[in-house]
């Protein structure tokens, strides 16, 4: 299969002072944005010509730059299936993007919160061997609007419920986050601004395999979000066999790097740590993570393994799970044991995999 090329640009696409910018290069006053925007992403508007309050304008400009096919028409993906899961506290999106590729959004309800985890790229490079996406191979980048696009989504659903609001994003979907940097930190910004979704950036996780130069990036331009790495192992043997871009970037390298993100940014980083039975779950395994974590701000993640076809291993037992806990909080490392979700509808950490409604596997192409 051909790699599919990039979409066209959009309104999605634009921050706010884009879309300032484009208004007013038309001849119409920069503070009409406000009301655009407000339109795009507080509102959702998926047609903002049907908008009729719009100031003439601000319509005329909007008639000619964002109607269907138009230069700067809003792009919303489509929504190939919509699974929940038997629980009511997963559901999963298999949304469909211009070019026929599919991605996956899940929306996770919490006591008294919302959470969204959004896909950020078609298919994955990093090629984690126990995570579905990473076994499906890398098709493209998303672009900044194809990720706004899932928020808004999100929003529109709990909206058309009669629910809260998101309160939480994590970018641990398909795809790997840092790299895709510029669209991701793009999307953000986007998502971040007050006078649209205004998700604050302290809500906002941005979880990686370990792309140092995307860490040192964040840290160099002290964006404000969540940094959360996935380790897996203290080991860099064991961790190269588990995440194989600990090749190109190895553990004693993601660790100094994540040293260098902490003293500039003065933020926690949290490790995300999948627990696989017989293979990383032992006391002696924590006792080393407490070693490699020692003088980091640091929170570890605990989350017993999400099976996958294509991976032999099982996730390991409460009571390993209890132990490992046991042994990092001694060491003075906070540290979660997080709840396994959506496992009915493949949605949790590591599954994220089309399998419904005739979605498209991708083939490698990096």
């Amino acid at each position: 299969m051909d790699q599919e090329p990039t979409p066209r640009r959009s309104a999605l696409d634009l921050t706010y002072p884009e879309l300032e910018n484009e208004l007013v290069a038309a001849g119409v006053r920069a503070f009409h944005a406000r009301k655009l925007w407000s339109a795009l992403h507080r509102e959702s508007q998926v047609d903002p010509c049907q908008r009729e309050d719009f100031p003439p304008p601000l319509a005329r400009w909007v008639a000619k730059n964002l109607a269907p096919a138009a230069p700067l028409a809003p792009v919303r993906p489509s929504v190939a299936d919509d699974i929940p899961s038997s629980d009511g506290l997963t559901r999963k999106f298999l949304l469909r993007l211009s070019g026929g590729q599919t991605i996956e959004t899940v929306l996770m309800r919490y006591p008294g919160r919302y959470t969204a985890c959004l896909s950020t790229q078609a298919g994955c490079a990093m090629g984690c061997v126990f995570c579905a996406t990473g076994q499906m191979g890398f098709v493209r980048h998303l672009q900044p609007g194809e990720i706004v696009a899932q928020v808004l989504h999100t929003q529109e659903t709990l909206r058309a419920a009669g629910q809260p609001g998101l309160r939480n994003l994590v970018l641990m979907g398909m795809g790997e986050p840092l790299h895709n940097y510029d669209s991701v930190m793009r999307a953000l910004e986007i998502i971040s601004d007050t006078r649209g979704l205004n998700i604050g950036p302290s809500k906002i996780s941005i979880s990686t395999v370990g792309v140092i130069p995307g860490i040192l990036r964040m840290a160099e331009e002290k964006r404000p979000y969540n940094l959360a790495v996935s380790l897996h192992s203290a080991s860099e043997e064991e961790r190269a066999a588990l995440v194989p871009a600990s090749r190109r970037w190895p553990l004693k390298d993601l660790i100094a790097a994540c040293r260098v993100y902490g003293e500039k940014t003065g933020q926690r980083i949290l490790f995300g740590w999948t627990l696989i039975e017989g293979k990383n779950d032992s006391p002696t395994d924590a006792e080393n993570v407490a070693k490699l974590l020692r003088g980091i701000d640091a929170h570890v993640n605990l989350i017993p393994l999400n099976p996958t076809d294509g991976y032999p291993g099982a996730p390991s037992a409460h009571r390993a799970a209890d132990e490992f806990q046991r042994v990092l909080q001694e060491a003075g490392i906070p540290s979660t044991i997080r709840q396994r979700r959506g496992i009915d509808v493949a949605a949790g950490c590591g599954q994220l995999k089309a399998a419904r409604s005739g979605a498209r596997r991708p083939e490698p192409t990096a």
